[in-house]
C-alpha cells in the first residue's frame, strides 16, 4: 500500500510463492485489502485470497484461504461486511466468509474457461455480480442463486475486464482481446454499444465516479483512453508513458479527473486527464509486473 503524491508512505507485505492478480479495499473496513494471487504467474499451480490490514505496525496478514487453482480477481460483497467473491483459473467462482476459517461458501462454475474479472455491483437495490471469462462471454449471478441468471455473448476474444456502472443499475462495461470495449444492459437482449477503443488487447476498464458517460480503458499499446458514450468517434483523452502493457486502471473516488494505472513496466502511475502535462507522478515501488490497482474509499490518496 501506498499514498499517491508522495512516494514516502509505501508499506509491502510478501507473500512467498506467490503472485498477486487483483487488490481491491475492503468498502467497510479502512486499511483492509482482499488480494487474489496464484502461484507461478498463474500457469500452473493454486491460488490464495489473502486479506490484509494496514495498521500502525504496517501490514498485517489477517486472513489467508487457498484454492486449487490460480485466483485472478476479487470483489467485497455490497451487503455484508466479511464476504467476498473470487474468480479462478479453472472456470469457477468461489464465495468466501472470512469471518470463518475455513471456505468457500459456495462454488458457482459455469465458465469453461479462466474467468479473469469478477465485480460486486455498487448500486443500491440490487445484488448482481458479473464475471468475464477467457471463453468470450460475460455472465450475471446473484450470489444467493445457485446459478447465473444471463450470459452475454458478443465479444470474439477474451474478456479481461467487467466492471458495474457506479450510476446506471444493471448497467456494466466489458473489455476485451477483440480490442473492443462494450457497454451492456441487464434488461437489454444484446449489446448496448461496442466501441473499437484500441487497436490492441484491451486488459482494463473503468468508469468514472463522477460522470456516468465516462469511461477509460488500458491496453497492450501501452496507453490509456478515456471514452464519452454520448460520441466515440474519438477518445476523449489519450494518456501515454507506460513502456508496456496497461494490465489495470482506476479512476479516483475522490476527484472527477484523476486516476491511477499499473502496468507490466513494474511501474503505477497517477495522471489528471485535464492538464497539459496529465502525468503526475511515476511509482516504481515494484520488481515484477504489476497486476492489481485500486484506491481506498476511505482514505484520500491511498493506493
Amino acid at each position: 500500500m501506498g499514498t499517491a503524491g508522495g512516494g514516502t508512505g509505501a508499506r509491502a507485505l510478501r507473500l512467498p510463492g506467490l503472485h498477486g492478480y487483483a487488490v481491491e479495499f475492503s468498502p467497510y473496513w479502512p486499511g483492509r485489502v482482499a488480494c487474489a494471487a496464484a502461484q507461478y504467474y498463474g500457469i500452473a499451480g493454486c491460488g490464495t485470497l489473502a486479506v490484509l490490514e494496514q495498521n500502525e505496525a504496517g501490514i498485517v496478514l489477517l486472513r489467508s484461504f487457498d484454492w486449487n487453482d490460480g485466483l485472478f480477481d476479487v470483489t467485497w460483497s455490497e451487503n455484508n461486511e466479511h464476504v467476498l467473491i473470487t474468480s479462478s483459473g479453472d472456470g469457477s467462482l468461489q464465495i468466501w466468509d472470512t469471518a470463518k476459517t475455513k471456505g468457500p461458501l459456495q462454488v458457482y462454475k459455469e465458465h469453461t474457461q479462466e474467468v479473469y474479472s469478477i465485480d460486486w455491483s455498487q448500486t443500491r437495490g440490487e445484488q448482481l455480480v458479473v464475471s468475464g471469462s477467457w471463453d468470450q462471454t460475460a455472465k450475471l449471478w446473484d450470489p444467493a442463486v445457485g446459478k447465473s441468471l444471463r450470459t452475454f455473448k458478443g465479444h470474439e476474444g477474451v474478456i479481461y475486464s467487467t466492471i458495474w456502472s457506479p450510476h446506471i443499475p444493471g448497467c456494466f462495461a466489458s473489455a476485451s482481446g477483440d480490442q473492443t470495449l462494450r457497454v451492456w444492459d441487464v434488461k437489454a437482449p444484446g449489446v448496448k454499444l461496442v466501441i473499437p477503443a484500441h487497436q490492441a488487447e484491451i486488459l482494463s476498464c473503468d468508469w468514472c465516479k463522477y460522470d456516468e458517460n465516462l469511461l477509460v480503458t488500458g491496453a497492450v499499446d501501452c496507453s490509456l483512453k478515456g471514452w464519452d458514450l454520448r460520441n466515440i468517434r474519438q477518445p476523449v483523452f489519450t494518456l501515454l508513458g507506460h513502456t508496456y502493457a496497461i494490465r489495470r486502471v482506476k479512476f479516483s473516488p475522490f476527484h472527477a479527473t484523476l486516476l491511477a494505472s499499473c502496468s507490466y513496466d513494474f511501474t503505477v502511475r497517477f495522471w489528471d486527464f485535464s492538464k497539459p502535462n496529465p502525468l503526475l507522478e511515476t511509482v516504481e515501488h515494484h520488481t515484477e509486473f504489476t497486476c492489481g490497482l485500486d484506491l481506498s474509499l476511505h482514505n484520500r490518496g491511498q493506493v
